[in-house]
């Protein structure tokens, strides 16, 4: 029986039933070097979830749950390169064990292998798809390519039309990089003139690290530093790769996406860093990791049963342990993994404790916290400058949509202004 669970906040963990593999080769992509952990499973097919261990997590995650409801979220690499009887007999463990339990699902897809197949399995069972598209053509082939870099645009519009053909809930997950980042409207407009309601941007930001054994850095097969490497360290000097974006380019992309959102749009599209600034302002979770004041409650499950951290802490000094030898809440609530995440408000350094805007910003993403302050402080976030000229920038709208909200008003009667 799981006693701890009833005592403590939800989890949530990330499933990649098939590991790091993908049909793509984006080039700025956190996840495909990933492979390199398990390097000594010698088939494709051992990088891809077995049935004991779907059943194993499917059990555990749900006797896991504190609240009715479980949202069971499947990532990649690229999920779609398990068969559909994979998802069917997932489907099928989550009624086993469902226990009372309300059930959902979310997939994330770079959506070049959707069928009509897939989205009638997704309609029949009333599936949430996040789709990876960066803009229009020229900005979305820039870096989401084929491994004989062949471009993907066409075959995720393609997918998309799918979708809507057979009436599938999907949204889009924009990465913002160093090129795209220049052309904010222009990727703004473009989601909307393809139907997205739901839209979320991931900065990318990223380091490059030299490793000891002589690897390479360059891309497809580009070795990211970990987290918990600070910059000038003695593992290498990890220079930023060269897509990420700039603070300057963030800052630049959201306040102009937000001008035009709070403008015309606000109630018809729905931009997760603008819902999550509102709620920040209204002194509710902001529903994104990144902005909340500690972390360490949605982790990473690799195909063979390992559970790491986070979805962005994949490296060995963040894995948990396996499924196969310990239960997911052993390991969520264990006081490592709890040490984990009190340490994003733990160690702020001073600048952001004094920070006007530190409830809504609470020091990003622990990930980017990389750039020495040079006063003997813990590092700032690398994306400081940005979240302080977008909070500035935004504030007299985020006022008085809280007002709004305050009398019971819709905050969409800002446009009106």
């Amino acid at each position: 029986m799981n006693t701890l669970a009833p005592l403590a906040s939800p989890l949530y963990v990330m499933a990649k039933p098939a590991g790091s593999l993908c049909n793509l080769a984006c080039q700025y992509c956190y996840y495909l070097e990933k492979s390199n952990l398990y390097a000594d499973e010698s088939s494709k097919e051992r990088f891809t979830m077995d049935e004991q261990t779907l059943e194993t997590f499917t059990r555990q995650y749900i006797q896991s749950q504190t609240q009715p409801q479980v949202l069971f979220t499947w990532h990649g690499g690229e999920p779609l390169m398990r068969p559909i009887g994979f998802y069917r007999k997932a489907l099928a463990l989550q009624r086993q064990y469902a226990g009372g339990h309300l059930i959902d699902n979310c997939l994330q897809t770079n959506g070049t292998l959707l069928t009509e197949e897939w989205c009638r399995f997704f309609r029949e069972n009333n599936w949430l798809i996040g789709i990876s598209i960066d803009g229009p053509q020229e900005l979305h082939d820039e870096y989401r390519r084929a491994r004989g870099h062949q471009p993907s645009f066409h075959r995720v519009m393609r997918g998309i039309e799918l979708l809507e053909k057979h009436g599938v809930e999907w949204n889009v997950m924009g990465v913002v990089n160093d090129f795209n980042a220049d052309y904010p409207l222009d990727v703004y407009h473009f989601y909307k003139e393809i139907g997205a309601r739901y839209i979320q941007f991931t900065p990318i930001v990223e380091r490059l690290q030299q490793h000891a054994d002589g690897r390479h850095l360059a891309a497809p097969s580009v070795l990211f530093s970990s987290p918990g490497v600070p910059v000038g360290s003695a593992d290498g000097s990890s220079p930023m790769a060269p897509f990420s974006v700039t603070p300057a380019q963030y800052a630049h992309f959201t306040c102009s996406i937000f001008d035009e959102w709070v403008r015309q749009d606000v109630g018809e599209v729905f931009v997760q860093l603008f819902d999550a600034t509102l709620a920040r302002w209204m002194d509710q979770q902001p529903g994104v990791c990144s902005m909340a004041e500690t972390c360490g409650h949605a982790a990473a499950l690799e195909h063979n049963g390992d559970l790491y951290a986070c979805d962005h802490f994949v490296f060995p000094e963040y894995r948990l342990g396996n499924i196969h030898q310990d239960s997911i809440t052993s390991m969520m609530y264990s006081p490592r993994q709890r040490a984990f995440g009190a340490a994003k408000r733990d160690s702020l350094p001073h600048q952001c404790q004094q920070c006007q805007w530190r409830f809504a910003c609470n020091g990003g993403c622990p990930k980017d916290r990389f750039v020495p302050t040079g006063s003997g402080q813990p590092p700032v976030n690398y994306l400081c400058e940005a979240y302080r000229t977008f909070f500035q920038h935004v504030a007299p709208a985020m006022d008085f949509m809280r007002n709004e909200l305050l009398h019971e008003r819709p905050p969409s009667n800002i446009m009106s202004l």
